[in-house]
């Protein structure tokens, strides 16, 4: 009997928090005999973004590198729109599917929708209610909910946003987020911290680089942390850099010289969860700490006015307190000084999966297809 021929789905990566999400569903893909994987990286983040890839043992069979110095959202998604369905008309994929809610993932979606190409959109369904708020990730995952065949939602609450938005019931499917998925794989490895600490003082956490904190909400989030680190000097504090100009310049002029905070390059995906598995608690801007940092039983201090990921707060092991350096400070202390408060947070539950979301995601492509 003759075999059929192997469906082609194209996955699109674009930034590090991508490669992580995505790295799973195509790992899990390259297992099944019914599909051809082809991986395409924009480069949106390039050097963080190999990074992670090489720590999942993936190449990209296409590679965009479309980041140029200072060029504006309008210039990037131009330029992507075009260079994806360049892509798209060259690999004629059966399927493309993309995570989040990044330039990378609103051009994917169009394009497709423009090529007549299902869509799958991993991570759908995440909204604050405020269009400007993340700007431009919520209209990036908004619009691109509009477009999209599958959209495979991480939580349940994830799952009422898109049905109140009137998705077909038949296309929204309860996944779990894929970032476990990773989270567990990467932790088995048990991986030792590269950095020099002292093991004798707990250590906190930092990562900060979200667009909306650009300016003098990160000044704010930088005299908080050196309050902080000068307030508790029996205390580590370790604070991977973004390489972006507004975060990276500011960082080392305020934060610099100070004897128990280590301002570090950014970290590899392995030495991340390093990091965070040796964390005492996280303060942070991320979308993925908030979803994995409950996962190890890390309390997260989120430097966010509102979040898309209302789970984890609502499960009491985040909290929000957005850039106001008086309420870092004291949220951050009570942490470290009440033992009480430290407990009600680390409590070792994640709303967000069991490490089963990308069988879940390709079991319903396999479906699709069959």
């Amino acid at each position: 009997m003759l075999s059929l021929p192997r469906k082609k789905i194209l996955c699109v990566i674009g930034t590090r928090p991508e490669a992580i999400k995505m790295a799973p569903i195509i790992l899990t893909l390259k297992e099944q005999e019914w599909v051809e994987v082809r991986v395409l990286a924009t480069a949106q983040h390039r050097d963080m973004l190999d990074q992670t890839l090489a720590d999942f043992s993936i190449i990209p069979d296409v590679d965009l590198n479309i980041m140029q110095p200072n060029q504006s959202l309008s210039t990037l998604t131009g330029r992507l729109l075009l260079e994806v369905e360049k892509v798209l008309l060259a690999e004629k994929p059966d399927a493309v599917l993309a995570q989040g809610d990044t330039t990378t993932v609103l051009t994917a979606s169009l394009a497709s929708f423009y090529a007549g190409i299902p869509f799958g959109h991993v991570e759908a369904g995440l909204r604050t209610g405020d269009i400007y708020s993340p700007f431009p990730e919520e209209a990036n995952r908004v619009m691109t909910g509009m477009l999209a065949h599958w959209h495979f939602a991480p939580t349940s609450r994830a799952v009422e946003n898109l049905l109140a938005e009137r998705t077909p019931a038949n296309r929204v499917f309860l996944t779990g987020n894929t970032v476990i998925d990773a989270l567990h794989y990467t932790a088995k490895k048990n991986q030792p911290l590269s950095v020099c600490l002292d093991s004798s003082k707990r250590m906190i956490l930092v990562t900060a680089h979200r667009r909306e904190n650009f300016g003098n909400p990160f000044l704010e989030i930088c005299t908080a942390i050196k309050k902080l680190a000068v307030n508790n000097r029996n205390v580590e504090i370790l604070f991977p850099v973004h390489p972006n100009p507004n975060i990276s310049s500011v960082a080392y002029e305020l934060l610099g010289n100070i004897a128990n905070l280590h301002l570090i390059k950014p970290l590899g995906y392995q030495q991340f969860v390093a990091a965070m598995k040796r964390a005492y608690f996280i303060i942070s801007d991320s979308g993925g700490v908030q979803e994995e940092a409950p996962a190890l039983g890390k309390p997260v201090l989120v430097l966010r006015e509102s979040s898309e990921r209302p789970e984890a707060i609502s499960a009491g092991c985040s909290r929000l307190v957005g850039t106001d350096v008086e309420l870092i400070v004291r949220e951050a202390e009570k942490l470290l000084n009440i033992p009480d408060e430290y407990k009600k947070m680390a409590i070792g539950a994640s709303p967000y999966g069991d490490g089963l979301s990308a069988s879940r995601i390709v079991g319903v492509l396999k479906e699709y297809f069959r």
